[in-house]
Formats: structure tokens, sequence, C-alpha cells
């Protein structure tokens, strides 16, 4: 299992000191959720802070979009080092094009479902994308516990991607930690998002050690 600490969790004073901290607990990737405060009720950050935290790891910046119009914003996120750039099929942008411009950028494009979103909405993307993200709480805030009923959407697209033959990742994000991951690696999840799991934990690189075993 791939761990990508959630930098929502992290003291946002401390951004570059936290991604070395979890960069030297071993994690995978870093998770950096981008949100609007109109496509979701929350604000975060945007590519200029993410341009500015690039330098502290080499490792892979997963960049979430949760905002209405990811096409308009896809060069600034890529100008700003995303190496995937992952956004809401639920967005008001074209799919296709988003989906086209990310790519033109040397960037992995990725679809994300909403819970109330049903996992055939991104069948029809499947063969130009390299992540689906399943959302396994409401987006919006960290700290909110795992919805379990959102795992069968694993298992859907997992059949339709070896149905079709198309190599898939499938990431899982929202309510991730040591009481949850056992049915998330179950339900066939190759990356997990975990937020206060890992920087609330008191030894980071034990608990991302611990859910990596799965």
């Amino acid at each position: 299992m791939k761990i990508a600490p959630s930098l929502l969790s992290c003291d946002f004073s401390k951004m570059g000191e936290e991604i070395v901290r979890m960069d030297n607990a071993g994690a995978d990737w870093m998770h950096l959720d981008v949100m609007d405060g109109h496509f979701v009720p929350n604000i975060t950050f945007g590519a200029p802070v993410i341009k500015t935290v690039r330098k502290y790891t080499d490792k892979p910046f997963d960049v979430h979009l949760m905002i209405s119009d990811p096409l308009k914003y896809a060069d600034d996120f890529a100008d700003a080092g995303a190496d995937i750039i992952t956004f809401h099929v639920e967005c008001d942008s074209d799919i296709d094009k988003t989906i086209n411009k990310i790519r033109s950028r040397g960037v992995k494009p990725g679809l994300v479902i909403k819970p109330n979103t049903p996992a055939s909405a991104v069948f029809p993307y499947l063969d130009k994308i390299d992540l689906v993200l399943v959302m396994t709480v409401e987006p919006g805030f960290g700290g909110q516990s795992f919805m379990a009923d959102m795992l069968p959407k694993v298992k859907e697209i997992k059949d339709e991607c070896n149905r079709r033959g198309i190599e898939m990742l499938i990431e899982a994000d929202g309510g991730i930690g040591e009481a949850t991951i056992e049915q998330a690696a179950n339900a066939g999840i190759d990356v997990c998002v975990a937020g206060t799991a890992v920087f609330k934990a008191e030894n980071a690189k034990e608990a991302i050690a611990k859910l990596q075993s799965y």
C-alpha cells in the first residue's frame, strides 16, 4: 500500500518542515488538497504555496483539485510542480479538455468521485487517466469518519478496468488510519491518503510503515 500524507492535516505555518518530516518518515507521495471555497465549503491553498514547498522533497506531489474550474488552473499547478493532478468528475470544466491539458504538461491526470457519485461516472474516461480517487468522506474538511460503504465502488472500477485491459491506480481519501486501512486494502485500493493518522501520530515513521504493510 502506498501512503500519501495529506498536508491538510499539517501545521500550515511549517509546511516545508512538515513535508520533510513526512519524507523522512517514509511517505510515498505528498497529497495536497486545493479548495476554492466554491466547489467545497472550505479554502486551503493554491499553486503559489505548492510552488514554494516543492523544493522540500523529491517525492511525487499528488494535487487534488476540489475546485469548480480545474481547466482554468491546470497550467498553474503544473508549473508549481505537481506530478499528479486529480480533479472532480462533478466539476464545471470539460472533462476531456482538462485531462488533455494536464497530460500535455507531462503531469498524470486523475479523476475524483464524491460519495454520492456512482463509480460509472468515470467509466467513459478510464482509458485517458492514470488514477481514480474515491472519496471516503465528503470533501472539504479533514478529520471525518471513514465511509466504508464507498468501497464497493473500488471493485466496480477495478472490474471495468480489468474488462477493458486498463492499468489503473485506485486511491482513497478520507478517514483512513490504523482502524480502517485493512478494509481499504481488502477492497483493492493501491494508494491511501492519510491525514491525522500520520501527522498526529507519536511516531510518524512507525505509523506510515504500519499503514504501508497492508
